[in-house]
């Protein structure tokens, strides 16, 4: 049913306030989190000389337009034998969040910041992760740096982990700098007010692209998701935007996809145990087979995450407009992400969809918990005290890291739901195309193309297979409940 009365934005962040915690997470900090942020004066400092000075060197953050929790900069030089040294900078949370702090505990239960268009709801008060724990312009913060070599064939020869006193010098966002890759634009304003600065991005997108190409050529998979976010005019939805990939998010990705490798690889050098994130081979391939050939296509009867991507590049040529469908289907039968602790002498159960083997979540520590673990852990190792953590306790912290991160994961997507039924609520009764993603001996779904919304067909419809475009008019929405409801039209 219709809602009596139209939905707003603070609407929104009620339905994700209540749906945190009906998935068992805390919306709010409590007030032991407020009296231990009062007695934090200000950024960490750390003026040994273990601590690297690297603040001269020409660092840049690129992220969302809107981020203020800065977990990582990047920087490189280019090496005389067609090889880039790359160093990539990460946030020294652990320095002001201490291991059993109130703050700490709070991070635990959540375990993750969950974003939402109306609210982000922050693993750690905002007053650290978007100010003194993060890695802001001209400010000087201590960071982990993960410094490695990529050859010219995009393969790491070296790597080292330290740490170090950096400075951003340019805050910049992914669309303004791919712009600029693309020739579609001019150089950010606060990149070209650093010298080099260019040719530092243009460095890091050329190793991006080799690492990338790299990756698919193993078998790393690419897949299109639809995940439209609101966009508001003060309280209203306007519109739904789907975050599109481009050349500077790509940049970003590949860079914490290695340093995420050589941090695994260090801890691992170290002889200790590390907490891994892993996509484990699908247990369901023989259904991915299936689908293939339901769509003319042939895999082979064991896991090939390579002939995979070939089918998938494949399909995303034949037919755009239902790749998306088709990569949330590949998506859901290879099976979830999962945190596991592995040893340095087991052999690595690896990133099935990255096509990696070593593979840690240590580059958000303002954002994850796995990564704040990581970091502490480095640390030690760099120190050469034992770990903060034991066997029993990280197995304790896997189990309940992938479970809290599946529950926000689920915050998030109950609340777009909601936002798709709030910009239509006052569209009833208009017509839209949409193509078929999902039909279930009870019901049929459908995606609308503009704007990207899912929603049910109640007209029962038994000729109306996955992949049917078809004509449908809007007949209800319910934002409390993030229904919305289509039947046939002609």
């Amino acid at each position: 049913m219709d809602a009596p009365h139209p939905a707003k934005r603070g609407d929104l962040v009620r339905i994700a306030t209540q749906a945190m915690r009906d998935r068992g997470l805390e919306p709010a900090f409590p007030v032991e989190v407020e009296r231990q942020l009062g007695s934090i004066k200000g950024p960490a400092s750390d003026p040994g000389p273990h601590v690297r000075d690297l603040t001269a060197l020409p660092w840049c953050s690129i992220d969302n337009d809107d981020s203020l929790d800065l977990d990582q900069l990047t920087a490189c030089k280019p090496l005389a034998d067609g090889g880039v040294k790359i160093l990539v900078a990460i946030a020294d949370v652990d320095a002001l969040v201490v291991k059993g702090s109130p703050i700490d505990t709070h991070a635990w239960t959540n375990t993750t910041s969950v974003y939402t268009s109306a609210k982000v709801f922050p693993m750690l008060p905002e007053r650290l992760s978007t100010d003194l724990t993060s890695l802001n312009q001209d400010q000087v913060r201590l960071a982990l740096v993960t410094e490695m070599v990529v050859a010219a064939d995009a393969s790491i020869s070296a790597s080292t982990v330290y740490r170090a006193r950096v400075r951003n010098q340019a805050k910049l966002a992914y669309d303004s700098v791919s712009a600029w890759i693309d020739g579609q634009g001019a150089l950010p304003d606060r990149a070209r007010a650093v010298a080099g600065i260019d040719s530092q991005l243009r460095s890091q997108d050329a190793v991006a692209q080799r690492l990338r190409a790299r990756r698919r050529e193993q078998g790393a998979l690419e897949f299109e998701t639809l995940q439209p976010r609101a966009v508001f005019d003060g309280e209203r939805v306007v519109d739904l935007r789907q975050q599109v990939q481009n050349r500077a998010r790509q940049l970003i990705e590949e860079l914490m996809i290695a340093t995420n490798g050589c941090t695994a690889r260090f801890l691992a050098s170290g002889g200790g145990a590390s907490l891994r994130r892993v996509v484990r081979s699908p247990e369901r391939w023989l259904r991915i087979v299936q689908v293939a050939r339901e769509l003319g296509e042939s895999l082979p009867d064991e896991p090939d995450s390579a002939a995979l991507e070939r089918f998938l590049v494949k399909r995303r040529t034949a037919d755009p407009e239902s790749f998306a469908d088709l990569s949330l289907v590949i998506v859901k039968l290879m099976g979830r992400g999962e945190y596991v602790v592995e040893g340095s002498a087991a052999t690595p159960i690896g990133h099935f969809g990255l096509a990696v083997r070593d593979y840690t979540h240590s580059t958000a520590p303002n954002r994850r918990y796995p990564d704040l673990i990581t970091l502490r852990m480095l640390k030690a190792q760099l120190a050469g005290v034992p770990s903060p953590y034991g066997m029993a306790e990280l197995n304790a912290l896997a189990a309940h890291c992938t479970q809290q991160e599946d529950a926000a994961q689920k915050v998030e997507r109950r609340v777009r739901k909601s936002e798709a039924a709030l910009l239509l609520q006052s569209r009833i009764g208009e017509r839209f195309d949409a193509i078929v993603t999902g039909r279930s001996a009870r019901d049929t779904w459908v995606r609308v193309f503009s704007p990207p919304v899912e929603g049910k067909l109640v007209t029962d419809d038994a000729t109306l297979d996955v992949g049917r475009r078809v004509r449908v008019k809007l007949i209800a929405t319910d934002v409390e409940r993030g229904f919305v409801d289509f039947a046939t039209s002609d």
